[in-house]
């Protein structure tokens, strides 16, 4: 007869490789192709008067990013590259999300952008809401 504490273990350790498999399927690097590897969280603030959109993108340049709307839906997308010190060597780990992502926001219709900016790791997307 098994151990229950060892069955029990054997099961959390099952649980955790299967979850780490899961996690480098959807966060893995981009294997070069044109759909996203990943996508940024985001946080949605709203005023009677503004939308403000904030997508977290750390590691990620200005010139890596694109923001545009079709229809309802604000498109984000880029590709977020593996650091100097990646290059060539052997992954330890990798936990941060590299290679292109996207991410679809669903906005109102009657939206202009009226800024953007890229800094401390997050685009700020601020929209005036139409009269």
């Amino acid at each position: 007869m098994r151990d229950p504490k060892n069955q029990m273990f054997a099961e959390a350790c099952a649980m955790l490789k299967q979850a780490e498999q899961l996690h480098r399927q959807f966060f893995g690097p981009s294997s070069g192709g044109h759909s996203a590897s990943w996508e940024p969280p985001v946080d949605v603030f709203e005023t009677e008067r503004e939308v403000t959109v904030i997508t977290a993108l750390p590691g990620v340049s200005p010139e890596a990013v694109r923001a545009e709307i079709e229809g309802t839906t604000l498109i984000v997308t880029g590709v977020r590259a593996i650091p100097a010190a990646g290059r060539g060597a052997n992954i330890v780990r990798l936990e941060i999300p590299y290679g292109r992502f996207e991410r679809r926001i669903a906005i109102s219709s009657r939206l202009r952008l009226i800024d953007q900016e890229l800094e401390n790791g997050c685009l700020r997307l601020i929209f005036k809401k139409a009269g």
